[in-house]
């Protein structure tokens, strides 16, 4: 068994972006929109079972502001919303307020060393990943990329496969050759129903969501391992996952 690619997920992988960046941007688009609306930290970890901002921004609707889902042109107006906070999270991303998760850039840096290809598989919007990508790995980032898989690309969001059978897809490789990085329960059951090996690496929203179904969890990617010499996540660890054995 060849490990070909390595796919990552984006929010809460690559990068902790949700409490103190998409929360943040969407109440200082609701506050711009004069809406009367404010997530804390409790609430946005209830939304975060949606997948999606938009889709999040219509739960929250039907489930705790009922009164606004007869408005007219209900869609273009959540899609506004969303464009809003969209504009907020990427001045977030350009002020350097969100950095890479440990150990992110180290393992980047050592697949493509190692000629293993790179993907992007999210459902977070494109403008935000090249940015956030951009902002913290130089201008060229995105050439590291084989594939970037983000935003509406595919119907269903996480955890519908969709967005992984797309990748493999454009990626032409079977799914046994590739293994996906995921931070939550969603993410784990997209990529395993896509037919991916997946290493969770926790985030303070997922740390109590079921991964019985991952290949490895893990709190980061600099975790020491016991079973790989107690070092972290390795090119080396990741080929040996593939082949079912981990050192």
């Amino acid at each position: 068994m060849t490990l070909s690619a390595v796919l990552f997920d984006v929010d809460g992988t690559l990068a902790d972006t949700e409490r103190d960046g998409h929360r943040l941007a969407f109440n200082q688009a609701f506050n711009e929109l004069q809406l009367d609306w404010q997530w804390d930290v409790d609430l946005y970890g209830v939304l975060l079972q949606i997948t999606g901002g938009k889709e999040r921004i219509r739960f929250y609707l039907e489930n705790y502001a009922p009164s606004f889902l007869d408005r007219n042109n209900l869609d273009e107006w959540i899609t506004q919303i969303h464009k809003v906070k969209t504009r907020y999270f990427l001045n977030l991303l350009k002020e350097g307020r969100i950095p890479l998760r440990h150990g992110i850039k180290r393992l980047l840096d050592e697949l493509r060393e190692n000629n293993i290809r790179i993907a992007i598989a999210t459902t977070t919007t494109y403008e935000n990943v090249s940015t956030l990508l951009q902002c913290t790995l130089g201008d060229d980032a995105l050439s590291w990329f084989a594939v970037i898989g983000a935003g509406d690309i595919v119907p269903r969001k996480k955890p519908a496969p969709d967005i992984y059978h797309w990748v493999l897809s454009q990626l032409s490789l079977p799914a046994e050759n590739c293994i996906a990085i995921e931070d939550s329960e969603n993410g784990l059951k997209s990529a395993t129903a896509a037919g991916i090996k997946t290493i969770i690496t926790t985030s303070e929203y997922t740390r109590q969501q079921d991964f019985n179904n991952a290949a490895l969890v893990l709190e980061d990617l600099e975790s020491l391992m016991r079973d790989s010499h107690n070092e972290p996540l390795s090119v080396q660890t990741l080929i040996n996952l593939n082949r079912r054995t981990l050192i």
